[in-house]
């Protein structure tokens, strides 16, 4: 489990998101942190399934996305309200490291589909 990168990738995003968690005011956006920390949950443990840890990492992805667009609206419309500090970014750097996690998972779903078409081959001598 842990020799494949994306499994490294997964961790380091959950491990980012999970600190978010101290630093977020509003309620929606806790939520929409439970909902993310949960589909990494399941995409790190699903390490056996590589096309449905790909898709969970991709839809995390996303949803951290959306979460990094509504946090920078609310930071320049609402102004003094909101504090910048660095936990700001962890959504785009979890979101980047999902992507890389589900190209990692995608490649090996791909290897793992192109040896069993080569050992499934009939030899001709």
């Amino acid at each position: 489990m842990w020799q494949r990168i994306q499994t490294l990738y997964l961790a380091v995003a959950l491990g980012l998101v999970a600190t978010m968690f101290w630093h977020v005011d509003f309620l929606w956006w806790l939520i929409l942190l439970g909902v993310v920390t949960f589909m990494q949950v399941v995409a790190l443990l699903a390490y056996k399934y590589y096309l449905f840890q790909m898709r969970t990492a991709v839809i995390a992805a996303i949803m951290l996305l959306g979460l990094q667009a509504w946090m920078a609206v609310a930071y320049f419309t609402w102004g003094e309200r909101t504090a910048f500090n660095i936990t700001a970014v962890f959504p785009a750097v979890a979101a980047i490291l999902d992507f890389l996690a589900a190209r990692g998972s995608f490649s090996d779903a791909m290897l793992v589909r192109n040896s069993s078409r080569l050992r499934s081959g009939k030899r001709k001598h």
